[in-house]
């Protein structure tokens, strides 16, 4: 890895969460031509170069000066996880003595990274692991990213003919995206930038529990896909799954992402709606009824999610007569309805299960019981003793 040589009283640029923009500029407030940023970009994000000194199509004069102002910096990898089904986490140290988690799904020949916008989630919504333990910061563009760029490396898909292991990617980790807008909208274009990963539009999705605002700018930044994290067909069942829901109630979220979706370039794409199924509690036939009439004439598909337990929580998992009923009553009112297959519970990185390492500034982990405090793994290896 790079590492710059700059003095304290002056910022050492990591040019990982750069986007295309924003390296650009930063080459030509140096004084260099920014043909120099694709350049850099494509050493960074499709060969894994963090050393300017093997990028070898840069002037050596250019290098030494990108070591004196710059680095190239991925967070720190602390564990890598694989399951029996192919599934792999991958735990991430970030500052602040923090950790997050990232799930890499195979499918047949697609592969999908989930990937964290946020230490934690400000959130809490009822049925996930994530929002119990709390909410410390927002990542960077560079630990939003980075996270790719650890998966692809763990894979060896950064190199010049390395397997394309990482198909799709999508926003569902921890964290509610559309709250740190400005990395994840930066991070998402540069995993669908030709000289980063290459990705294309219909393969990258930010999901969002509906930050309306947010959401209605979201179209003036990029044009990946759009899931909702619904899991109810009313407000007031909603209000209890997922609070965000008081603020801005399932009509005015729908219109907000129904504008987004009608407003790309591309017609024919859909909303994904996510509807995390929990035993007893929005799985009964009229909930399936009543979803479909609500999602009437609005370009959707669904994705129904089996609840995954954990200790936390007391719901539990939908049975799979209920899971097969709902799915057939909304596949009777016409909707293309997926159910997500559980993958990699065995190492807790199903969904729902996400919770990595929270140095909580909220007191929410102590009202769920949790400390606080990260686990003696992630202290060790923040502390130089992994």
């Amino acid at each position: 890895m790079s590492s710059c040589t700059v003095e304290s009283a002056v910022e050492c640029v990591n040019l990982l969460g750069l986007s295309e923009a924003k390296l650009v500029a930063f080459f030509e407030s140096i004084g260099e031509k920014k043909f120099r940023a694709t350049q850099v970009m494509k050493w960074i994000h499709q060969y894994g170069v963090t050393d300017f000194d093997e990028m070898t199509n840069i002037s050596k004069a250019l290098r030494e000066k990108l070591k004196q102002i710059a680095e190239v910096r991925p967070p720190e990898l602390i564990k890598q996880l694989d399951s029996i089904d192919g599934t792999r986490k991958f735990l991430i140290s970030v500052s602040g003595n923090n950790a997050v988690e990232t799930v890499f799904i195979p499918d047949g020949e697609r592969g999908t990274l989930c990937v964290s916008s946020q230490v934690g989630c400000s959130l809490d919504c009822s049925f996930c692991a994530t929002g119990k333990q709390g909410f410390n910061r927002d990542l960077t563009c560079a630990e939003i990213i980075g996270q790719v760029w650890i998966a692809a490396k763990s894979f060896g898909q950064l190199t010049e003919k390395g397997p394309r292991k990482i198909t799709n990617v999508v926003m569902m980790g921890m964290g509610e995206p559309l709250l740190n807008f400005d990395n994840s909208v930066d991070a998402m274009n540069l995993m669908m930038h030709d000289f980063c990963y290459g990705l294309s539009k219909r393969r990258v999705t930010l999901s969002t529990s509906g930050v309306v605002p947010m959401l209605d700018k979201l179209g003036e930044h990029t044009d990946a896909c759009l899931a909702i994290s619904l899991h109810a067909p009313n407000d007031a069942l909603r209000n209890e799954l997922v609070p965000i829901n008081k603020k801005y109630p399932i009509a005015t979220l729908l219109d907000s992402a129904e504008r987004y979706i009608t407003g790309l370039p591309d017609n024919r794409r859909k909303i994904t709606i996510e509807y995390t199924l929990i035993d007893h509690v929005n799985d009964r036939p009229e909930h399936a009824h009543e979803l479909a009439e609500l999602l009437k004439n609005i370009p959707v598909k669904i994705n129904l999610i089996p609840f995954n337990p954990f200790n936390l929580s007391n719901y539990k998992r939908v049975s799979n007569n209920a899971l097969r009923r709902f799915q057939t009553i909304l596949i009777e009112a016409g909707y293309t309805t997926t159910v997500r297959t559980t993958r990699g519970d065995d190492i807790d990185a199903a969904c729902g299960q996400l919770a990595g390492e929270v140095n909580d500034i909220t007191r929410r982990s102590a009202r769920y019981g949790l400390t606080g405090v990260a686990s003696e793994e992630v202290v060790n290896f923040v502390g130089g003793n992994p």
